[in-house]
């Protein structure tokens, strides 16, 4: 079932990709790649790009920067959503979210146990709110970010997506902070 609605325009979405890794440098940061390149593909605007190391207080620090900075509407990060001592993006995601967006780790592991079955348990994806500004943290493989962006975010990230997408709530996600 086609749940994009034509009659609407498409909004080009500003996304920030941050990849976690001790090791990866932008010459073989696949999965980096692999979201610059759907980014692109679907119309959105590349932000920014990073790559950090698996150290907390630099993530939180870096994530902090873009929710304050408003040309960027999204950020997504891979890498170090595991189970190591190393893995601690999703500690830095948390640190900043004002909300976290339970349901999109739960389809995540939807997705991925039709993709790899039970090692979808050793995925720890999240995502949330701070600032205005979405916030993803999707495992370091390039399959992961592919079914991520392929079956999740492509669609809340596209203002013609029905019933419902993250775009058009934009403007309400800073709501509390107006004044009365």
């Amino acid at each position: 079932m086609d749940r994009i609605d034509e009659s609407k325009d498409f909004i080009p979405v500003r996304i920030a990709v941050l990849t976690v890794s001790d090791t990866r440098t932008f010459a073989d940061d696949k999965s980096g790649q692999v979201l610059v390149e759907r980014i692109e593909q679907a119309g959105h605007k590349l932000a920014a790009r990073q790559i950090l190391p698996d150290e907390r207080d630099r993530i939180t620090d870096q994530l902090r920067v873009w929710i304050a900075d408003p040309e960027i509407d999204v950020v997504i990060s891979t890498g170090g959503t595991g189970l190591t001592g190393r893995d601690v993006t999703v500690e830095a995601h948390r640190d900043v979210y004002e909300k976290e967006i339970d349901a999109f780790g739960t389809v995540f592991t939807i997705v991925s146990m039709q993709k790899i079955g039970t090692s979808a348990v050793q995925s720890r994806a999240t995502g949330g709110v701070a600032g205005g500004t979405y916030l993803f943290a999707l495992p370091g493989s390039p399959g992961a970010c592919k079914d991520a962006w392929d079956e999740i975010l492509s669609y809340q990230l596209d203002y013609r997506h029905r019933p419902c997408n993250f775009v058009e709530i934009f403007p309400r996600l800073t709501e509390n902070q107006r004044r009365k």
